[in-house]
């Protein structure tokens, strides 16, 4: 009896294993395709649901000079996934009553402040405006630095100050008043957890926060440890060019210094499922991660993107370093989600595309594919007849100045002729170009987006002009 037990268990196990292999050939073959179709070097992704990894997967190259493979091993830079993983340990040291999340982080911070002004007075900067983007601080991200070159302490990357290549971090709005996306706040508040938990960053968030999670492969550690360096993958900017380090470097680490792996970035996600589901948390208690994924303004609560309601309500956050993309998206009730990580910069929405293969796959409750925009009535076809003759120039390797805002014509005669123009022959004729989308802002600005149609490519072309009627934004991404 117990034999046919265990042979009828082994059936059943061979059966579920057969379909989800053969629901996931599809998902490959979709994954596959998209990547050439995008030129997408490598690309690593972790489907899960109900609590585990159901599918770990690594496509493509890490790097395309060697053609080393991508496994699910391989390390990526998170970009600004970081933050998420970030507010979590701020949030443990909240727990540990070493932080408050109301109270004026210059009373704990040490090695450097706030600066004050006339913003601040009576409205002190606290950590969770800090982790919700609504402190009114500065510096929206940070381009890294090349391998090998001086690399500022997290004072002079506050300050501004050589060798720091990014602005101060200033406070402009009156803190809480309004949501700011600013990975310059998220500097502040790596500096406190530094300053209260007197540990490098790196090794609190090692010790409190990776560890406890089972994100073993992760480090928050810049430069990358050399032990780590044959995992990493290479990163790419648009046309497939490498980095000329291979990566850049981020002392700007809980904005964006993490590197890890879709699977750890998973159990991150997991972790906070589970929570919600009423299970004990690793590192929060039950209290702290509703706090994460309650909106504070703009749907964004403390690390994370909140998006939907009820059974439908997810969390996520995208990131971009240089030479890297990541998305990461996990139901808050339904169990399920996807992380995705690529060694590349794609503004061709290929993640999203990515992101609805999975979600057709695995049946996310509410999956809505992406759908090209579709043309409106146009009703200045003298502007679109413009736009069709700058892109038509743009193609030729021409380049008409009284178009222009001067700042754009400036940067656009670095390009054309050059990379633009060979990008722009590559996409072969011009077939079409149809309207999809028109808004007024403030100020006289006025913003067209048009799906342009060419022999070998589409594009959508999304346009500004000012209120002086030049084009102060021209900018072009694959559909």
């Amino acid at each position: 009896m117990k034999s046919k037990a265990c042979l009828a268990l082994a059936l059943s196990l061979l059966l579920i294993s057969a379909a989800v292999i053969a629901r996931a050939e599809p998902l490959d073959d979709t994954i596959q395709a998209l990547m050439a179709k995008r030129k997408i070097p490598g690309l690593s992704l972790a489907v899960f649901k109900d609590g585990a990894i159901v599918k770990a997967q690594g496509y493509g190259v890490r790097d395309l000079a060697t053609k080393a493979p991508v496994t699910v091993d391989t390390l990526f830079q998170a970009g600004s996934d970081s933050k998420a993983v970030a507010a979590m340990g701020a949030l443990y040291l909240v727990e540990q009553k070493k932080l408050t999340l109301d109270g004026n982080v210059n009373d704990l911070l040490r090695t450097w402040k706030v600066p004050d002004n006339h913003f601040t007075a009576g409205h002190p900067v606290t950590l969770r405006q800090l982790l919700s983007h609504t402190a009114g601080t500065t510096v929206h991200g940070f381009r890294g630095y090349l391998g090998g070159a001086p690399i500022p302490t997290v004072v002079q990357i506050l300050n501004g100050t050589p060798p720091a290549n990014s602005a101060p971090v200033w406070v402009v709005s009156e803190p809480g008043s309004a949501w700011s996306y600013s990975g310059g706040g998220y500097v502040i508040a790596q500096q406190l957890m530094m300053d209260v938990s007197g540990q490098a960053f790196p090794d609190f968030m090692q010790d409190h926060v990776l560890r406890p999670l089972g994100m073993n492969a992760s480090t928050f550690a810049q430069p990358l440890p050399e032990p780590l360096i044959p995992r990493a993958a290479t990163g790419h900017w648009t046309g497939n060019r490498a980095l000329p380090t291979w990566w850049n470097v981020y002392p700007e680490m809980a904005p964006a210094g993490l590197w890890t792996t879709p699977s750890d970035l998973a159990r991150f996600a997991i972790a906070l499922q589970q929570s919600l589901a009423g299970r004990p948390h690793p590192v929060l208690s039950p209290a702290s991660v509703k706090l994460m994924v309650t909106p504070v303004k703009n749907n964004y609560g403390l690390g994370l993107a909140i998006q939907g309601s009820g059974p439908t309500a997810r969390f996520m956050h995208g990131g971009r370093n240089e030479g890297f993309d990541t998305m990461l998206v996990a139901y808050t009730e339904a169990g399920m989600g996807v992380a995705i990580m690529i060694n590349a910069n794609d503004d061709s929405k290929f993640m999203l595309r990515v992101q609805d293969a999975v979600a057709q796959a695995y049946g996310w409750p509410d999956y809505h594919p992406y759908v090209t925009p579709k043309p409106i009535p146009d009703k200045e076809p003298a502007v679109t007849e413009q736009i069709r003759q700058a892109y038509l120039a743009a193609q030729a390797g021409k380049l008409d100045q009284a178009l222009f805002t001067p700042e754009l014509g400036k940067a656009l005669a670095k390009v054309i002729p050059g990379p633009v123009t060979n990008d722009l022959k590559a996409a072969g004729s011009l077939q079409s170009i149809s309207l999809v989308e028109r808004k007024d802002y403030p100020g006289g600005h006025r913003v067209y987006e048009y799906i342009i149609v060419c022999s070998e490519s589409t594009a959508i072309a999304r346009c500004s002009y000012d209120a002086n009627g030049k084009l102060e934004r021209f900018a072009l991404r694959p559909e």
